[in-house]
């Protein structure tokens, strides 16, 4: 802690120090400045980014994809992967694809949307309502 001391000064100090002048706020009243190996400075600040990185958790978007007319056994084994999906904390976007005279009952794909929301209601919260696009009914959620 030199206090308050010219910038020709502060100069001055590195290089008999041996190292350098480094601006670290420059929007203080004054500005702030520390006599450190720059080389070092920027290393270490690097490696403390990369270790933050590796740390983050990505969040996807896995999908299932289902028929309005889908079996009960076929249903289960959906519903194990999709709280599989929701406990590595992925969010789960569940597909009803409709084909031929299935598109003119859509209220099937409703009712298997609906049976999966209370399926999963404790692990899951719906993000993104059911949705109609085109031959599709797409529901998202996300882990709670």
């Amino acid at each position: 802690m030199l206090g308050i001391v010219s910038r020709a000064e502060g100069i001055q100090k590195a290089v008999e120090a041996g190292f350098d002048l480094v601006e670290i706020a420059p929007n203080a009243d004054p500005p702030v400045c520390k006599i450190l190996d720059f080389g070092k400075y920027k290393y270490e600040e690097q490696k403390r980014l990369n270790e933050a990185r590796k740390k983050q958790k990505t969040i996807e978007i896995k999908e299932l994809k289902m028929r309005p007319s889908i079996d009960i056994h076929d249903y289960e084994v959906k519903m194990r992967s999709a709280k599989r999906f929701l406990d590595e904390g992925d969010k789960v976007k569940v597909t009803i694809r409709f084909r031929g005279r299935e598109l003119a009952h859509q209220e099937l794909g409703s009712k298997v949307l609906e049976r999966i929301r209370k399926d999963l209601d404790e692990f899951a919260k719906v993000e993104q309502t059911p949705q109609i696009e085109g031959r599709m009914m797409t529901m998202v959620m996300a882990p709670r």
